[in-house]
């Protein structure tokens, strides 16, 4: 059994450092040009400068589009969970006809490519007159983020003793109270969890932003896609030092969610409807 094992546990140990290679490789040119102030046949650049982070900050105005992005971010977030909770908890704690498919519903945003509902969803909100602002931005975010709260807080809900709900009925709570008293302590975890994963989500979302966002609402992904593709003659260096600060934003919103959240607390259990 060791013999045949050995061969795959080396593929395996291959393939893994090969992709690291290609990764470090790949993300170390980027970060290094675009600290370079030219770069050209050589294994080195000819010097090294920070004056394209300043440039490109002036240029391409990253301050409003850091801002527009947080502001896109933080809005989809809030709305989603004001809708994605209730939601899950109706789904978590009530059985009725149909409930499995709305579940399969729910898991369709997240599973299908973003450009294969993007398009129509795109040519809705221009035929309202909703795209090319924030609203239609936001809209648009909220279609996959809705359905990621809902999958994520179930199994939360899922998880506290229906009991807790009763014995708070009986002392004379209502509704709302038990689940802003009662349920909500509880479900913080799990909301902050749903929050922080939309918010990587959102930012890094390109395709239905791309499709959505105007000239004073775009984020930083499409902003970047923006610099890459306009017409027009600019500096790699330039490029490369925004896609250094996309990626840097991203690691950081990743580092948090991180922190704050266990990926195994993240599956969701479809249960079969009688």
């Amino acid at each position: 059994m060791k013999l045949t094992a050995r061969p795959v546990v080396w593929l395996t140990w291959g393939a893994l450092i090969f992709f690291m290679l290609n990764l470090v490789g790949i993300v170390g040119a980027v970060v290094t040009n675009s600290f370079a102030e030219s770069w050209f046949g050589t294994w080195l650049p000819n010097g090294y400068t920070g004056k394209w982070y300043g440039e490109a900050w002036r240029d391409y105005r990253l301050l409003d589009v850091l801002v527009v992005t947080f502001q896109v971010a933080i809005a989809v977030v809030v709305i989603s969970v004001l809708i994605g909770v209730p939601t899950a908890y109706a789904l978590a704690r009530r059985d009725f006809p149909g409930k499995k498919l709305l579940n399969v519903l729910f898991l369709l945003p997240i599973l299908m490519p973003p450009m294969t509902y993007g398009i129509p969803l795109a040519t809705v909100l221009y035929k309202f007159q909703l795209a090319g602002s924030m609203f239609g931005v936001i809209a648009a975010n909220l279609v996959p983020a809705v359905p990621f709260v809902v999958l994520t807080m179930t199994p939360f809900i899922e998880q506290i003793d229906t009991k807790i709900e009763s014995a708070a009925r009986m002392c004379g709570a209502n509704t709302y109270a038990i689940f802003t008293r009662v349920l909500a302590p509880l479900l913080v975890p799990g909301i902050l969890a749903a929050s922080i994963l939309v918010l990587v989500r959102t930012v890094g979302m390109f395709e239905l932003t791309f499709l959505t966002a105007g000239p004073t609402s775009q984020t930083l992904v499409v902003s970047l896609y923006e610099a890459m593709s306009s017409a027009g003659i600019r500096p790699q260096q330039m490029v490369d030092s925004m896609a250094v600060i996309y990626t840097g934003s991203m690691l950081l919103l990743l580092v948090i969610a991180l922190r704050f959240v266990n990926p195994t607390q993240l599956v969701t259990r479809l249960k079969d409807t009688a």
